[in-house]
């Protein structure tokens, strides 16, 4: 470690420690009478207004990886980096059409998880399982990945090794134990303050020190046309504007079938808080297009990424650039930024992996009798586990294929929907019919996914989700996002699998639900507290 950076870790250090208290003091901010339920832990009493639900949703979704990944995608490829700017614009008008229905039915049953929701509408414990496990699994490496954006600063202010990672999780897990969902809730404020201000400056700042932006666009031009790939550029070209629309599509739909999504939106205290929300969090996504030009910035700048054991890591993209033009009180500011960024989504991912196992695997097929407080001591232990074992995630395996899970995760996820976002509709398909529908398309995801390469890293599977079209018989360069391909093919099994059960008069699970529950508000007779360890 250089004493050249000492300042940022003071500052680093001291912002960090701030939000460590408040995620204790947590723990008594509006507290309730126990905190021995999931209602009260993993839900934050479900009784989050506007503004605290506005920077929860938003704390949750723009993580740390966010603010690393996407102008290090810009930085390496260019206009393609850019797909994430539209698919967090047609995500919101998404969650208008289902998760204000998902809140309603939530609330009037006492669900917790999407998988809760899935078994009672489909009256199949094998369904909601599947459901489940899918989102444990696809949840996992984004937890991890939090961890790529705390590594990436730390390596920037000369840090190196992993003991710091492993001293921030576990402050991070005691802290969460504790305090629950009201953790991250609490912190987000100073996170989302935080990135604000360093985005701002950072635009007004930084294009100035280059030039200005007709010089930073300049050098990213020069750069683009001198590199071997046709479809990297500041413009996208006839070969990936098909996947790049896709894949911001596909993004959209996978974003709130997250767990941790779920949670965010089922803590809020009504529908219109919700819709409150979902009109002003495109503030976000306006951030989101500053913070991806940020790579830009940073090839006009002449940005190095550091290199270990002879590879660049991109990720450390941004993190030089702010430590190259800013000085060193405020590169410390931003550094703390992105760690506390990744400290707010890691504590809501876990709790929500935590509610899956809790609530559809340990009350469902472990102990059926399991009380409020066992369930919630239950929650509380596996959000350990889950954040042990993101460490993990980053300890044993190449931190470039953790990187890469994400892409599977996003995959994986979508395979929910025909269930969970479908599920929100209509009750017209089978249950056999949506189980045959979720194998298949795991199966065609993860095998489009096993056959692509990425030459430049060496890899020959997983190295992308972009599947060419070629290899379906067609005559064309274009690509297209594999998890809308697997999508297709989920939904294509799904409703020939509901012929043939009511074909074969196989039988279907009982719907627990009514039209009524679907648009019920606070204030609603039907909206009333539960005993959650009663729920189906």
């Amino acid at each position: 470690m250089s004493t050249d950076h000492l300042t940022e870790l003071i500052i680093f250090a001291a912002l960090f420690l701030l939000v460590s208290v408040m995620g204790f003091v947590a723990s008594r901010w509006r507290r309730p009478d126990t905190m021995d339920n999931l209602n009260e832990w993993g839900l934050g009493g479900r009784s989050f207004g506007s503004w605290i639900t506005w920077f929860l949703v938003g704390g949750d979704l723009y993580t740390a990886y966010t603010f690393v990944a996407v102008p290090a995608l810009v930085f390496g490829a260019g206009a393609a980096g850019f797909f994430a700017v539209p698919y967090t614009i047609v995500v919101y008008p998404l969650v208008f059409l289902m998760l204000i229905r998902l809140w309603s039915v939530s609330h009037v049953h006492g669900f917790v998880t999407p998988a809760d929701f899935v078994r009672a509408r489909f009256g199949s414990p094998t369904l909601a399982l599947a459901v489940a496990i899918t989102g444990i699994v696809a949840t996992m490496p984004y937890i991890a990945l939090q961890l790529v954006g705390i590594e990436a600063v730390l390596k920037a202010m000369g840090v190196h090794g992993h003991l710091p990672i492993i001293i921030a999780f576990a402050i991070l897990a005691a802290y969460t134990y504790q305090s629950g969902l009201r953790a991250p809730a609490l912190i987000a404020f100073v996170k989302d303050v935080l990135i604000y201000l360093v985005i701002i400056v950072a635009v007004l700042y930084i294009p100035s020190k280059l030039g200005g932006w007709g010089d930073v666009f300049d050098a990213a031009k020069a750069k683009f046309d001198q590199t071997p790939a046709p479809s990297d550029g500041v413009l996208l070209d006839g070969t990936n504007q098909l996947n790049y629309a896709t894949l911001a599509l596909g993004s959209a739909l996978a974003l709130f079938l997250y767990p941790h999504s779920v949670t965010g939106i089922l803590a809020s205290r009504s529908r219109d808080t919700i819709k409150r929300n979902m009109s002003a969090l495109p503030a976000y996504s306006f951030v989101l297009g500053l913070i991806a030009l940020l790579g830009f910035m940073a090839i006009a700048a002449g940005v190095k990424p550091i290199s270990a054991d002879g590879k660049a890591d991109t990720n450390t993209v941004v993190p030089v650039l702010f430590d190259n033009m800013f000085p060193d009180w405020f590169t410390g500011v931003a550094f703390a930024a992105v760690g506390i960024g990744a400290l707010v989504p890691a504590a809501i991912m876990s709790i929500a992996a935590a509610n899956l196992f809790t609530r559809n695997i340990y009350k469902e097929y472990i102990r059926p009798d399991a009380t409020d407080k066992q369930e919630a001591n239950v929650s509380k232990l596996v959000s350990l586990i889950v954040k042990v074992g993101a460490v993990a995630c980053i300890l044993l395996l190449d931190p470039e294929f953790s990187i890469d899970l994400q892409l599977i995760g996003g995959v994986i996820i979508l395979q929910t929907l025909p269930s969970v976002g479908l599920g929100l509709f209509t009750r017209w398909f089978h249950r056999g019919g949506l189980i045959a529908g979720w194998a298949a398309g795991m199966a065609a995801g993860l095998w489009m996914l096993y056959q692509i390469p990425n030459p430049a890293k060496g890899k020959e599977h997983f190295g992308g989700s972009a599947y060419k079209l070629s290899e379906l018989g067609l005559d064309t360069k274009m690509t297209v996002y594999v998890g809308l391909l697997a999508l297709a093919v989920n939904l294509a099994v799904a409703a020939a699998g509901t012929l043939v059960c009511r074909a074969a008069k196989l039988a279907d699970g009982a719907d627990a639900t009514s039209d009524a529950d679907y648009t019920a508000d606070k204030g609603d007779p039907e909206v009333k507290e539960l005993d959650l360890s009663a729920s189906a």
